[in-house]
């Protein structure tokens, strides 16, 4: 672990390599796994604000369940709120190409300019998981490893993009330049310490 600003991050941040490779996977994240997108708290209420601009992007099905049950839903088994879900499955927001890959209908609405929200922060920080440790008052910034993500880790390796490399735009959006311009350091001074 090394510490930035006062994020605590894996190592494997920067000694991993991933790429998503969605000719590959599909976008499987969107409708794999038990519970939605986490959300932040200030994400609940963006939501809901955005909802009406987005909601033209989404399925039929995705647009019942938000209709019917919010954009948001508290999981227990992760306890915190994430998005809704499809049956148990597909985020809600999720849509799909003509080819089969999974797509966020917010991030499309925010790529039209319907609103400024882009999507979810933990979607656009994946593979990355913040976790917070209220003890130490600090969040922790680990590598999530998923078997749907095995083509995303066998391209990093492939071109060689560390994650945090990968994340730079999100890791930027969620905080800051300085941010990634210490962890890029910090990364830069481990691997030649490697040599």
């Amino acid at each position: 672990m090394i510490i930035v600003q006062d994020k605590l991050i894996s190592d494997e941040l920067i000694e991993e390599q991933f790429v998503c490779n969605l000719n590959a996977c599909k976008g499987a994240c969107c409708w794999e796994g038990d519970f939605g997108a986490p959300l932040e708290k200030d994400e609940l209420a963006i939501l809901k604000q955005i909802y009406p601009a987005v909601r033209p992007y989404l399925t039929e099905s995705g647009q019942k369940v938000i209709d019917s049950e919010g954009t948001s839903q508290y999981f227990r088994g992760m306890k915190s709120y994430g998005t809704s879900l499809v049956e148990g499955g597909a985020c809600a927001f999720m849509t799909m190409t003509a080819a089969g890959v999974s797509q966020c209908g917010i991030e499309q609405a925010w790529r039209d300019g319907k609103t400024t929200f882009r999507k979810p922060i933990s979607c656009h920080l994946y593979p990355i998981r913040v976790s917070k440790s209220k003890s130490m008052g600090t969040e922790m910034l680990n590598y999530d490893r998923w078997d749907i993500c095995t083509a995303a880790c066998s391209l990093g390796k492939k071109e060689q993009v560390p994650v945090y490399q990968f994340l730079k735009e999100a890791l930027i959006r969620a905080y800051g330049a300085d941010f990634y311009e210490e962890l890029d350091a910090a990364a830069q001074f481990m691997q030649s310490n490697k040599l």
